[in-house]
């Protein structure tokens, strides 16, 4: 075991003690200590297993057994990989497909939120994963898309299916409007001006109260619906099914969900998104090649923009109420945190993040006073242990890991 690994173990267990004991050890106005020392034993003791581990793995031991085992393991994975993807990717489909009917309602809205937020997280790596254009306040074309069906439903009596389009081209000409001015900025200016965007598009939302009505919000948006043919004893007709039960709005978010990972697949793997991946690895190579960065970087912010206003609406419609307090700024800190986490750029990483984020605190609810607290912890250490995400993009996990696959000399 290496010194400066146990230094490091030392280090951190007495920050978390620092930081957790009076957090936990406070549940009234006296200090309970065994409650405090328990949390934070725990949580040391996961620490310790984490670097025993580390340690084992690097032993001559393990290293000569790994060696042995090498064949075997080799053997299984080729035969695995056999396998099409589409196989692989049909399962995920039957999995998901067939949820509802083994869940109970409770957990079918926590599956359709966590379906939101996967869409979400998918428009978003558009504009940071491929672009590289870092955005605090892209939960505001969530709002967007939400208040734009709201509207066009409320006043002039639009369905959400024609409302819809309307919807996607107002995000796309707000994502236009806000990444305009962000063109010649990076870095830390780019997410001050974007943060900023986004909560100047909230306050209108929860000030202009002749058109949102302010904080109350829209009340009354008519669910989806949906026309198919029939046959009845009068003759063909047409019936309206309207889509109000929760295992309806679970497929309808399915179908949104499973077309928005097409259309982000067909984008990165196009000219486009190698376009996009070059801005974002160097802007003025990029430039100097002749790739119009400006026009592409505006085409991300649309595009990233125009799947937002799509969920926005879909969520507007399944609650049949919005209203500004659901966009603030922490929601956007959520999605980026769903596409750091998952891997920038990875589109399986982004939908694995997308249910450990949304789907974990709601199972652990009952523990709702810690889950920030868990939820940055976990930050955290990801970002320290495996910076690339859960399941990073192959080219990004090749840049984090350039000093790994350098010869020692160097």
């Amino acid at each position: 075991m290496a010194k400066s690994d146990v230094k490091k173990f030392i280090i951190y267990s007495l920050f978390l003690g620092i930081l957790i004991l009076p957090m936990v050890g406070f549940p009234g106005r006296s200090f309970e200590a065994a409650r405090a020392f328990t949390i934070w034993g725990g949580i040391v003791g996961i620490l310790a297993i984490w670097l025993l581990n580390k340690t084992i793995r690097h032993s001559d031991m393990y290293l000569r057994t790994s060696a042995h085992l090498a064949p075997f393991r080799n053997t299984v994975l080729r035969k695995f990989s056999k396998l099409p993807t589409r196989h692989y990717i049909l399962l995920l489909l039957i999995v998901v497909g067939s949820f509802p009917l083994l869940a109970n309602n409770y957990m079918i809205d926590v599956g359709i939120t966590c379906l939101i937020y996967i869409v979400l997280g998918l428009g978003l790596n558009i504009v940071v994963g491929l672009a590289g254009l870092l955005d605090l306040g892209y939960i505001a074309f969530y709002a967007v898309g939400a208040y734009s069906y709201s509207l066009l439903n409320l006043h002039f009596g639009i369905s959400f299916w024609l409302s819809l389009p309307i919807g996607i081209v107002i995000g796309a000409i707000c994502g236009c409007i806000i990444g305009y001015p962000t063109l010649r900025m990076r870095g830390d200016y780019l997410a001050i001006v974007t943060m900023g965007f986004g909560e100047i598009i909230r306050l209108v939302l929860n000030n202009w109260d002749k058109l949102t009505k302010g904080p109350n919000g829209l009340l009354g948006m008519s669910k989806p619906e949906v026309v198919y043919p029939a046959f009845s004893k009068g003759g063909f007709e047409w019936v309206v099914y309207s889509l109000n039960s929760l295992h309806a709005l679970y497929y309808l978010m399915f179908i949104i969900a499973i077309l928005t990972v097409i259309g982000v697949r067909r984008l990165d793997n196009s000219r486009i998104g190698r376009a996009w991946v070059a801005i974002r690895e160097d802007e003025v190579a990029a430039e100097l090649s002749g790739v119009p960065t400006t026009w592409l970087k505006l085409l991300a912010y649309a595009m990233g923009a125009a799947f937002a206003s799509v969920v926005g609406a879909f969520f507007a419609a399944k609650l049949s109420y919005t209203n500004p307090n659901f966009f603030i700024f922490m929601e956007s800190c959520i999605v980026l945190c769903i596409v750091v986490l998952g891997g920038v750029g990875s589109i399986p990483g982004v939908i694995l993040a997308g249910i450990i984020l949304i789907a974990v605190p709601e199972v652990f609810r009952e523990l709702q006073d810690y889950r920030m607290l868990a939820f940055g912890l976990a930050m955290a250490v990801m970002m320290v242990l495996r910076p690339e995400g859960l399941i990073p993009a192959t080219r990004r996990k090749q840049e984090l890991h350039e000093a790994d696959q350098s010869s020692p000399e160097d």
